[in-house]
C-alpha cells in the first residue's frame, strides 16, 4: 500500500501539542481563496516550478514531469505530490521518536490537502502509529461524512478542526462549500466528548469581524463538550508563491484581505474569554 503525499515536516511545533512530524496528504474538497499550501487541493501529483533557480541548461527537455523533476540539477522544477510506502513513511518518523516522546504529548499529525479525503488510507496510517505508540493527531476542515468523522475520530488522540466561517453562504463563497456538514460534526464530535482544538484563519475582510467572532465563540461555548483551546491564525499571502510556481493564480477575483491588527487579535482573545474559552495566537 502506498500513500500519495506532497510533504513532510520535520521538529513541527505548530500542528499540535509538543513537537511532531507532520504528514501532508494531497487533495482537498475545500479550495480556500487564502490557502497556504495550494499543492495540496489536487489530488494529483503537480509540477511546482522555480524560475529564478533554472540555469537553462535544458537537461528537462522532452521529459516527463516526473522525470524533469529528477534530473533538475538545481531543483527548479520539483513535484509535489509522490507516493510513499508504508515502510518508507515509518522509516522518517521512527528517526524522530526520542524527540517526540521528550516533548510534551509529541508525535505525528496528518494534514494536507485534507485528509479525511482520503480516510482509508488516513486510517491505515492512524493504525500503524498506534501500534506503534505515537500520538495521533488529526488537522481536518472535518468536512466529511459522519461515518468517516467517527472512523478517524475513533483512530486519533487529538482533533485540530478548522473554522472558517460561520455564515454558510459566506463559507461557500470563500472555500467552495457550505459549513452545515462541518458544524453538524464538530458538534457530533463535542457530544462523543473527543478532545479537540478549533484553528480559525483569521483574515480581516473575511471572518474577524466582530459579528462572526462572536457566532464562532457562541458556537463553541453551547456544545456539550468545549474545545480545548482555540488558535487564531492570522492570515499571511505565503501561498501567493507557490501559486506561481504551480502556473495558478492566487486570489483571481482580488478579494480584499489582511493580516489582523493586533488590537483585533486582542479583541477577539477577549470575545471567547467572555464565553469561557481560551484563545491564543498562533499555534
Amino acid at each position: 500500500m502506498s500513500f500519495r503525499l506532497f510533504d513532510i515536516k520535520r521538529f513541527a511545533i505548530n500542528d499540535g501539542p509538543g513537537i511532531r512530524t507532520t504528514i501532508f496528504m494531497k487533495g482537498c474538497p475545500l479550495h480556500c481563496v487564502w490557502c497556504h499550501n495550494p499543492e495540496g487541493i489536487s489530488s494529483q501529483p503537480q509540477m511546482m516550478f522555480t524560475r529564478k533557480k533554472c540555469i537553462g541548461c535544458k537537461s528537462c527537455m522532452g521529459l516527463t514531469d516526473e522525470e524533469a523533476a529528477e534530473v533538475c540539477p538545481t531543483l527548479a522544477r520539483q513535484m509535489a505530490g509522490k507516493q510513499w510506502t508504508m515502510d518508507q513513511l515509518m522509516d522518517i518518523i521512527e528517526k524522530e521518536r526520542k524527540v517526540m516522546e521528550d516533548s510534551h504529548h509529541g508525535g505525528v499529525t496528518i494534514c494536507g490537502g485534507e485528509p479525511l479525503l482520503h480516510h482509508a488510507d488516513t486510517l491505515e496510517i492512524l493504525r500503524e502509529l498506534g501500534k506503534r505508540g505515537f500520538h495521533r493527531c488529526i488537522d481536518t476542515s472535518l468536512y466529511a461524512q459522519q461515518h468517516v468523522v467517527d472512523a478517524v475520530a475513533a483512530e486519533c488522540e487529538l482533533l485540530l478542526i478548522d473554522i472558517k466561517h460561520m455564515n454558510s453562504d459566506i463559507h461557500l463563497k470563500h472555500t467552495g462549500v457550505p459549513n452545515a456538514s462541518i458544524l453538524a460534526n464538530i458538534r457530533h464530535l463535542a457530544e462523543a466528548h473527543k478532545p479537540f482544538w478549533i484553528r480559525i484563519p483569521l483574515i480581516e475582510g473575511i471572518n474577524a469581524d466582530e459579528n462572526n467572532i462572536e457566532q464562532t465563540a457562541s458556537f463553541l461555548a453551547s456544545l456539550p463538550t468545549p474545545p480545548q483551546q482555540v488558535n487564531l491564525l492570522p492570515y499571511h499571502d505565503t501561498g501567493k508563491g507557490k501559486h506561481d510556481r504551480l502556473g495558478t493564480v492566487y486570489n483571481p477575483a482580488n478579494i480584499a484581505m489582511a493580516t489582523p491588527s493586533e488590537s483585533t487579535l486582542q479583541r477577539c482573545v477577549s470575545q471567547f474569554a467572555m464565553h469561557g474559552i481560551k484563545a491564543i495566537t498562533g499555534g
